[in-house]
Parts: C-alpha cells; structure tokens; sequence
C-alpha cells in the first residue's frame, strides 16, 4: 500500500539523518543552483530512498539535500519526476507525501514554464495563483487512504495569496519583474502547436509546462501549504512571436534568471 511505501522511505531517511525540517523544496530547472546557497548538513542519493523513482531529466540531480537557507531548516528535492518519463503519477508525487511525513510545515516549488500571456515575456517570473489541469491521469486516482488525506479534497484555495502577494512585494523592491499567473499543466514531453498556445490562452492560461500540477494536487490533499514559482524560458503567445525552442536555449536563460529565483525564495522563508 501507497501509506506503508511512505513510511519505509521516511524510517530508511530517518535512520540515517536525524532532522527536523521546516520547509520542503521542490528545485525545478529554474532553481536547481539553489543548492549553492543551501548550508548542507546531509544528502541522500534518491537511489537509495525506498520506492524512491529517478530523475532522467537533462540538468536534474537526483538527490533530496537537508540543510538550512535563510536560517531555516530546509530539505531539497534536487530532480523532479514527471509523468512524460514514464512514471505513475503516484510515483511523480511520492517525495511531497514523504516530505510531508518528515515534517515539512510549506513546500515551495519552482519550474520553468512557456508564456501564453502577451505580457508576460521570457526571463519574468511569475507565482503560481491557480492552475488548470490538462494533464491525463490525476494523482488521487484509486482507492483513497484517509491516513493520506481526504477522498474529495477542495481546491478553492490551493494557492496562498498572502504568499504571493509578499513574492510580488519583494520582486518590487529589488526590481525584479514579476506577476501572478494561472499555470496550464499539459502531459509533453513535446512543446505545443501553435493551434495550442492560443487554445490556452483563450481558456486563461498564462503559463503552460509539463510539472507542478501534480505535486500541489497531493500536497493539498495533504493540507501542505504551497508557494509555487515560475521562470518563464519563452514566449508563447501572440501566436506570431512563437519561435522554435530547444531545451538548451530553456536551461541557459533559466540560469540566467536564477540568482533573481534565488533571492526570492531566500527572502520569503525569512519571512514565512
């Protein structure tokens, strides 16, 4: 069963590592050099976590990093799943159910994410305040286990907007731009048609990607709160603006809007 799976893979990490952390972080592409600024006291290969998948994804580690940043202690997804490599969806958010039984109190989760908001350009970074759920298998699908949280969980208030609205504040301040957007999840892992994109701006979409949608869905239905932010690599909308993209062009702009992600994420758990 998914609850004894859990709790394998959180004795395994706890008798190795005595650690009580605060927060959990979820360091998508557009965060992975985070872990520089992270104090480490442990990591923990995610090879050797029970029932713990692998990343195969290009510029993803494949370790869970505990330490502090900004005083607080924190415990560091470095590589993420997704559905598009194969995995189960119960297999991508299997880290946020053990981060959660570790006794994380917030998780904050970064990607990175196409425009489809004419606004909204390559290099913004935007937080997340709702989401709209194209992808093709939900991770609550199955028998529900009401140790894990419950059989309909409420999505009204999914994303915190006084999260948000100190992100924006911090954004201004160190002439960051940066708005609130609505994240589009679709499966990948091909980018979209043009045909698309304006689909998905017509539905509301500001953003779209390949990840997130799924780890806030279980995250929620544990009563995790979450803070999710997005660098955006390009632009997707107006249609006319589109050009070819390549997942070099996507980690070199993401690293370079990655000390802007860093220091927001170091001033909002000093302030959290």
């Amino acid at each position: 069963m998914l609850y004894d799976q859990i709790q394998e893979a959180v004795n395994f990490i706890q008798s190795k590592i005595k650690f009580e952390p605060d927060f959990g972080i979820i360091l998508g592409t557009g965060l992975g050099q985070l872990v520089d600024d992270i104090n480490i006291s442990d990591e923990i290969p995610y090879s050797e976590i029970p029932h713990f998948p692998e990343s195969t994804v290009q510029s993803h580690k494949s370790k869970l990093i505990f330490g502090t940043l900004a005083g607080k202690k924190v415990i560091a997804m470095a590589g993420r799943f997704h559905f598009y490599e194969g995995y189960s969806m119960k297999q991508v958010t299997f880290p946020v159910r053990v981060l959660k039984f570790l006794g994380i109190k917030k998780l904050v989760i970064s990607n990175v994410s196409g425009s489809t908001n004419a606004n909204i350009n390559a290099g913004d970074i935007v937080f997340i305040k709702d989401h709209i759920n194209l992808q093709p298998e939900n991770p609550l699908r199955g028998i529900n286990d009401e140790r894990l949280g419950p059989r309909f969980p409420d999505m009204l208030k999914t994303y915190d907007k006084s999260l948000n609205a100190k992100a924006l504040e911090i954004a201004a301040r160190n002439n960051i731009v940066a708005h609130e957007g609505v994240y589009v999840a679709l499966q990948g892992p091909n980018l979209e048609t043009p045909a698309e994109y304006g689909f998905l701006n017509r539905i509301g979409g500001d953003l779209v990607g390949m990840s997130t949608v799924p780890e806030v869905i279980v995250a929620r239905h544990m009563g995790l709160p979450v803070f999710v932010l997005s660098v955006v690599s390009n632009k997707c909308f107006p249609i006319e603006d589109i050009t070819e993209t390549t997942v070099e062009e996507v980690i070199e702009l993401a690293n370079e809007v990655q000390p802007k992600m860093s220091l927001i994420v170091k001033e909002m758990l000093k302030e959290m």
